[in-house]
């Protein structure tokens, strides 16, 4: 294998060599390389050995260098190749019931360990081979972010619809044996991996601790596109209590075992169920917030210790926000609180209905300016809209349905604000403007 190098820094001691872009690295220390894991492993040494294949042929060096560090190579990618797709079929798969016309890149299924590692995505390990579970114990890249769903082999080879997905389990205690951190992710599907089955997946996961060192539980989402898919059922109230049951019960032994809760489930169940948000303590680190565990109760929590902080505010401000149906109370009650303690800043929050995705879909997250236009025109108190950042890809700009920031303000007419996501930023955004004299202080302070 080797990986084609795209550019060269000035002044690096790959320029040096006289490495160029076009340039393909074979090895370092005869250890192949495949990408840029690789490459940032072995070079990060103060001494190597270098083979590359340049324009003349076949080329080799002994690398002396005065200190670690980069070593000047850049590539096409972060990965120094392509992602690696996913080769399953899952029954719950959320790209499978994506509706047309959104981003390109959202229909792209990657199932990739090195994206585990360096951006925390979660993967099945049905791409895997013995030699990278055994490059991952060598480099210690850990966490790596594993979606186990279940723990019976045969359950998960139907789930994932991939004769492999029971074979890889074998690669959890591999990983942990071999001093790998884990986080475990379970997408729960009414009446296949919930009920007895997850009782069994929660206790074979529990013997893996505390280096598997968290696990949350997700529903399945269901949007309005599952057309020649495994048939959903949503869970309802009773069934996400049930959910809640059992994984509090395993999370009650974890905390008894280690001393650390360990097993969480999503805010999601909680609200299904009718059931409060747990308190803070109980989500301890928030190990398992991109899986929507205890991220309500820390955007809480956040944005209410910064209003206890002083603020010296001037001017007076109103804006209308959106959310979705899922933050929606949690999101009024805090603007509430808001301009009760700071009366000259009013929030007018719109609770946005996912009918681009439609099913059960609530999150924030997924909510589309289409959705925000056909629900928010003529309906706005101002001309100032918050949009909160989590509904936009990571420059900031553009929606799930391939709509910008500019032109949703254009259709609606107002100046749309990217409001931050964490609590604590969000509220401090909202205060940036206001005449404060004398904050009302909550009864009995």
């Amino acid at each position: 294998m080797a990986i084609r190098i795209e550019q060269v820094d000035a002044g690096s001691e790959a320029e040096a060599l006289g490495l160029a872009p076009g340039d393909e690295l074979l090895s370092v220390d005869d250890n192949e390389l495949n990408d840029t894991l690789d490459y940032d492993f072995y070079t990060d040494s103060s001494s190597f050995h270098l083979k590359a294949r340049v324009a003349d042929g076949i080329r080799e060096w002994e690398v002396q260098r005065p200190q670690r560090g980069p070593f000047g190579c850049g590539f096409k990618t972060y990965l120094g190749d392509a992602k690696h797709s996913c080769s399953n079929h899952c029954m719950f798969c959320f790209i499978d019931q994506l509706p047309p016309g959104m981003r390109e890149s959202l229909y792209f299924k990657d199932d990739d360990e090195r994206l585990s590692f360096l951006f925390g995505n979660y993967i099945t390990m049905t791409n895997m081979q013995d030699h990278e579970i055994d490059r991952i114990i060598k480099m210690h890249i850990s966490p790596i972010n594993i979606s186990v769903h279940t723990t019976n082999p045969q359950l998960r080879v139907r789930m994932l619809a991939n004769k492999r997905g029971g074979e890889v389990l074998k690669y959890l205690p591999r990983l942990v044996e071999g001093g790998i951190a884990v986080n475990c992710q379970l997408v729960l599907c009414r009446g296949v991996n919930d009920g007895d089955e997850l009782r069994r997946t929660l206790a074979d996961l529990l013997e893996l601790t505390p280096m598997v060192q968290s696990i949350a539980a997700v529903p399945c989402g269901i949007t309005d596109y599952r057309k020649n898919l495994y048939p959903q059922v949503p869970y309802d109230a009773k069934t996400s209590a049930e959910v809640i049951d059992i994984m509090e019960e395993f999370g009650d032994e974890c905390k008894r075992r280690h001393g650390k809760r360990i097993i969480y489930p999503s805010d999601e169940w909680y609200l299904k169920a009718g059931r409060p948000i747990p308190a803070p303590e109980f989500y301890e680190d928030y190990d398992q917030l991109e899986n929507g565990v205890g991220m309500m109760r820390l955007f809480e929590e956040e944005f209410l210790a910064e209003l206890d902080k002083p603020h010296r505010v001037y001017g007076t401000k109103e804006l209308d926000v959106v959310t979705g149906t899922m933050a929606a109370p949690l999101i009024t009650r805090m603007m509430e609180e808001l301009h009760r303690q700071y009366p000259m800043i009013t929030v007018h929050v719109h609770t946005i209905q996912n009918r681009f995705f439609g099913g059960n879909v609530g999150v924030t997250g997924l909510i589309t300016a289409t959705d925000i236009i056909a629900q928010c025109a003529g309906k706005l108190a101002t001309k100032t809209l918050g949009i909160p950042a989590v509904m936009l890809r990571e420059e900031k700009d553009t929606f799930l349905d391939d709509i910008t920031v500019e032109q949703l303000g254009q259709q609606l007419g107002v100046k749309v604000e990217v409001l931050p996501t964490a609590g604590g930023d969000e509220a401090r955004a909202l205060l940036r403007s206001g005449l404060h004299i004398a904050r009302r202080r909550k009864s009995g302070s």
